[in-house]
């Protein structure tokens, strides 16, 4: 997503303390937006949502693709309303929704670590992985001088073939490994760094949510991951 910067001032345009008040927002709001997502996992845990997900995809590659269809929609339709400076309501309804979203994705995995693996610490372990990962990226993409716009065509390239990688997985019951996972845990990390630098370029003031929501998806996907490579040691 991207703002005219004839309509709107990006915040590298403003005063240090008005970019600094910004991106407090942007990580405040990121933070909400993972009390949400567990708060979410909470209820499809208890309401037996997760489990019962779990018993409807095991094995089911056909499926998967589906429930990974309705997920990308799912999570579109939240971005976009997450983008819409003129609907402050629109824009929280959008940020719950992709927690929601992610939370109902993550559901049958995270039932299979607790109930089936029964490795409840792998997923602590790979959630202070994530973290602290997160945290370093996000210092780079703030205090980086240099352009990392490069990186665009190469997320798009390596977007594009994890997809048709997944959904060869799926349909051929291929199995993609683990060194997958760490060329996916390195892509979000270059997601996140570009993210970040274009969050402070090219967005404006108001739009803290939207790039919450921007950074959210890129860091659940790194955390995605990180755990597959934990539970594989």
């Amino acid at each position: 997503m991207s703002y005219s910067p004839a309509t709107y001032t990006p915040v590298a345009h403003l005063q240090e303390s008005d970019r600094v008040a910004f991106m407090v927002k942007v990580y405040q709001h990121l933070g909400l937006a993972i009390g949400a997502f567990m708060a979410f996992e909470y209820l499809f845990f208890a309401s037996g949502l997760a489990k019962a997900l779990w018993e409807m995809l095991a094995g089911n590659g056909g499926a998967w693709l589906l429930f990974l269809g309705l997920f990308m929609v799912g999570t579109w339709i939240s971005t976009q309303a997450s983008y819409d400076l003129n609907n402050v309501g629109r824009q929280y309804g959008g940020l719950f929704a992709i927690s929601a979203v992610e939370a109902l994705i993550f559901a049958p995995f995270l039932y299979y670590v607790f109930n089936v693996r029964q490795a409840a610490g792998d997923v602590w372990v790979a959630a202070i992985i994530t973290a602290m990962g997160f945290a370093g990226l996000s210092l780079v993409g703030w205090v980086t001088r240099t352009d990392l716009s490069f990186l665009r065509p190469i997320l798009i390239w390596g977007g594009v073939a994890a997809m048709v990688l997944i959904v060869s997985a799926l349909l051929f019951g291929m199995n993609i490994g683990t060194w997958f996972s760490v060329a996916m845990v390195a892509l979000m990390g270059a997601s996140i760094l570009y993210n970040t630098q274009k969050i402070l370029h090219s967005y404006p003031e108001q739009a803290y949510v939207g790039a919450a929501v921007t950074l959210f998806g890129s860091l659940m996907t790194m955390f995605w991951y990180i755990l597959q490579i934990v539970m594989d040691r």
